[in-house]
């Protein structure tokens, strides 16, 4: 057995004989009697009290540290009592991803996970606190898409704890907790006519913006940091090397979402409607910090600015006074009624352009690894699971493939 069990009760001291016998201590009957105590694998003094009449948990508590020491399922008693706020903290700091996507995590912990999770000690988590937070969270939250991604980084905080021993397994990974489930809204593209009439609803100085989103696969921070020089007219491409994004409340230019820059195919339309956009309003130099507000300061010449000229397009701006109101001269959404915003249209916002580009490339029978590379994502497979139900059937390309065939066999007598 590991270590050795201390009595604070009493204590070993020579008799009148001479022969040791048992004595009183100061401290008998206060407190805690038994004391385990063992050296830990850190090389430092480890101990946990137990009442009077605990001995043999005092002794099965030993035997068990020292089970788990020769297992490597050894946590540190002082780690496990670090609570869920202290070691995410940590843990967010740490993070050396993109600043927006750090920026989005922290809301997420903070907001959703630390009022429920966060003064529960890393040792004490089980499965059950995890299912009693994700019932919070559904009745908090209805979408089960942003839900998931709150799980996940839950999750992902648990997994460091798991790798720097804090804990021994993550509850999140418990086969009695399920994560929620994935949006399984299939996307509904826009129909032309509805693209066509938003367009014609913004102001002219934007309305190419319709073009790059919906003609080009641009996302909506991408078609603001688009320069003049990365439209290359003569060879039919558009490079997509950077976006306008905002990091701490401040505008700033950033690669691509995922660090990923691309080329998109130019058709001879978009290119005509582009050309047109440039002749109408000249391209504005716009200068913005690098990535995060205290960034190097680096200047475009960019096709979109502010209405008043003075520099980048502000996404929260040009979404609620702009975009929301061609929607609604469109039709697409209701009118705000007095004194109110409009109506929440996540599914409406100018992301439903890009969505409409990939169905008009599906449907003319572009392929999957294409179409990603095209829109940026990292993954083909992600591209698949998003626009799968876009795909023309299978039997429908048998049909078609069988009627050319038929269409081009020799007329004449079918039989004697």
């Amino acid at each position: 057995m590991a270590g050795h069990i201390q009595d604070r009760w009493y204590k070993t001291e020579p008799g009148p004989t001479g022969k040791p016998i048992r004595a009183k201590t100061d401290r008998y009957g206060i407190g805690l009697r038994y004391r385990a105590r063992y050296v830990g694998p850190d090389g430092t003094e480890k101990s946990k009290s137990f009442p009077d009449r605990q001995k043999r948990k005092a002794e099965a508590w030993l035997i068990k540290t020292a089970a788990d020491m020769d297992s490597g399922q050894y946590v540190d008693p002082k780690l496990a009592q670090t609570t869920f706020r202290e070691y995410a903290e940590r843990w967010l700091k740490a993070q050396t991803s993109d600043p927006t996507s750090r920026e989005s995590v922290t809301s997420q912990i903070r907001l959703h996970a630390m009022p429920y999770l966060g003064s529960r000690p890393l040792g004490s988590f089980k499965p059950e606190h995890i299912r009693d937070w994700l019932a919070e969270l559904e009745r908090a939250i209805p979408a089960t898409s942003y839900r998931r991604v709150i799980f996940s980084s839950v999750s992902a905080i648990l997994n460091a704890a798991v790798d720097d021993e804090y804990i021994r397994k993550n509850p999140c990974s418990a086969s009695t907790v399920r994560a929620p489930a994935r949006n399984s809204e299939q996307i509904v593209p826009w129909a032309t006519e509805r693209v066509f009439a938003v367009q014609a609803a913004l102001p002219d100085q934007y309305r190419a913006m319709v073009d790059l989103g919906a003609g080009c696969g641009l996302r909506q921070g991408e078609i603001f940091g688009l320069a003049e020089e990365e439209i290359r007219f003569g060879s039919g491409w558009v490079h997509v090397g950077s976006q306008v994004k905002i990091v701490g409340g401040e505008l700033v230019f950033a690669l691509p979402k995922r660090q990923k820059q691309r080329d998109v195919p130019l058709s001879p339309q978009v290119a005509e409607a582009l050309q047109k956009h440039l002749t109408d309003f000249s391209p504005v130099a716009v200068t913005l910090p690098w990535a995060r507000p205290d960034g190097k300061p680096v200047t475009k010449r960019l096709l979109f600015v502010r209405p008043d000229g003075k520099g980048a397009v502000r996404r929260t701006d040009f979404n609620s006074r702009l975009w929301k109101s061609a929607l609604v001269a469109a039709e697409v959404i209701p009118p705000a009624e007095p004194g109110k915003r409009h109506t929440a249209a996540r599914e409406h916002g100018m992301h439903a352009l890009r969505h409409f580009y990939a169905s008009v490339l599906l449907d003319a029978g572009e392929n999957i690894k294409a179409l990603s590379t095209y829109l940026g994502h990292t993954d083909p497979g992600f591209t698949l699971r998003t626009y799968t139900h876009l795909l023309p059937s299978s039997e429908g390309r048998a049909r078609v493939a069988m009627d050319k065939v038929y269409l081009g066999r020799p007329s004449g007598p079918h039989g004697p």
